[in-house]
């Protein structure tokens, strides 16, 4: 409210607000101007970024350039749409709306940041007075729309139903009189005509034309004076009608007026209440939101810290990895080695049961031999001693 032009803080001061929610209205209204008014300076704080930085601070300023970033990015987006015409449809629309959203979310951080400090709007209002003529034309418009909503709010369904009931009567009867008038004009250039078609043929006949066309004159005259006299008639018997229907209309207002001030005396202190409510909890999300940025800066910060803890285990993996693959070469190639000895020693033992399978049935074949050899020769020596025995009882 503090922002209101001459004009707008007349027209307030002459059609004071008689309830809550006109009230409301109005500052909603008047909330959307200032915002209006502080958004279409943007560009021009823009323009000029190096003379206003000491005044805007570091947050504002970087808020500026990230939006003037988009506003870049939204401009090239256009021009490239433009210009190229083999970019799909709908990943160009899928861009600019994303680009929109981020745009609109800067424009609302430049203005919740401007507006937490009046006093700074009001030094920039005074210093960046230039604005685009559309710009301007729209806030022009948008302030006569706050006025007209005001004037319709602090009119009454019943005033407003009464003045257009009044103004169709008068139209009404404006109307039924323009067609009388009409229709003696056209019996006026009716007989103008006839006249001039028989000037030529009788001067007594253009007399009488003459004649008839004066009182035709005086007739007209005199019902026009008569149609005036009964509207103004009618509309004295309107007005005082209207007049003691704004009696009525008043005597109901004061009633109204009377159970309106016992509602909001009642209400009050509800409301103070809800207010109060609503002021801590907007303390709440501030303090919410304060935190939530300290935790994200936090978590950030943590988060970089493994990121780096990340990446340095991610290189010393891949040397280990590098280590790894000459180790399982050179292990490959010992498996091998191994595979090729076990082989050999394979072999070889196959060779030695070879062998002593050959070893011991030689051996076995041999301790047979000397076995049967052996017995061979006791049985020869039994044989010579039987023989000999023999020989000697013969004797």
């Amino acid at each position: 409210k503090g922002m209101e032009t001459p004009e707008k803080a007349t027209i307030t001061r002459r059609l004071k607000p008689d309830t809550i929610e006109t009230e409301r209205i109005i500052t909603v209204l008047d909330e959307t101007i200032a915002k209006l008014e502080l958004s279409s300076l943007i560009p021009r704080i823009i323009d000029s970024l190096d003379r206003f930085t000491d005044m805007l601070g570091p947050e504002i300023t970087n808020n500026l350039i990230e939006h003037q970033k988009l506003s870049k990015e939204m401009e090239r987006l256009l021009s490239s749409s433009e210009e190229d015409d083999t970019m799909r449809a709908e990943e160009q629309q899928g861009c600019l709306c994303l680009l929109e959203q981020r745009l609109k979310c800067s424009v609302r951080n430049v203005l919740r940041l401007l507006l937490a400090n009046p006093l700074l709007c009001q030094a920039l209002k005074h210093k960046v007075w230039e604005r685009e003529s559309p710009a301007e034309e729209f806030i022009k418009a948008f302030g006569e729309f706050r006025n007209f909503m005001l004037e319709r709010l602090l009119t009454s369904p019943m005033e407003e139903e009464e003045k257009i009931r009044f103004m169709e009567d008068m139209s009404l009867q404006i109307k039924k009189n323009t067609e009388v008038i009409t229709a003696l004009q056209a019996e006026l250039a009716a007989a103008i005509r006839t006249q001039e078609e028989e000037i030529h043929k009788k001067d007594d006949v253009i007399e009488d034309l003459k004649t008839s066309m004066q009182h035709l004159t005086k007739d007209y005259q005199a019902g026009i004076q008569h149609i005036k006299q009964e509207a103004e008639k009618q509309r004295e018997e309107d007005l005082q009608a209207s007049q003691g229907r704004c009696a009525r209309l008043q005597l109901d207002i004061q009633q109204l007026g009377a159970q309106l001030n016992t509602l909001v005396v009642e209400h009050r202190m509800p409301e103070l209440a809800l207010r109060k409510r609503k002021c801590r909890m907007e303390m709440e999300i501030v303090n919410w939101i304060q935190k939530y940025d300290a935790d994200m800066e936090e978590k950030q910060a943590e988060y970089e810290k493994v990121h780096a803890a990340y990446t340095e285990e991610k290189n010393q993996l891949s040397l280990l990895m590098e280590k790894r693959a000459v180790l399982l070469q050179e292990y490959s190639q010992i498996e091998e080695e191994r595979r090729i000895q076990e082989e050999k020693k394979e072999q070889a033992l196959k060779e030695l049961n070879t062998l002593t399978l050959a070893a011991t049935r030689i051996q076995a074949f041999w301790r047979g031999y000397l076995i049967r050899s052996l017995y061979k020769s006791k049985i020869k020596k039994k044989k010579k001693k039987g023989k000999g025995k023999g020989k000697k009882t013969k004797k």
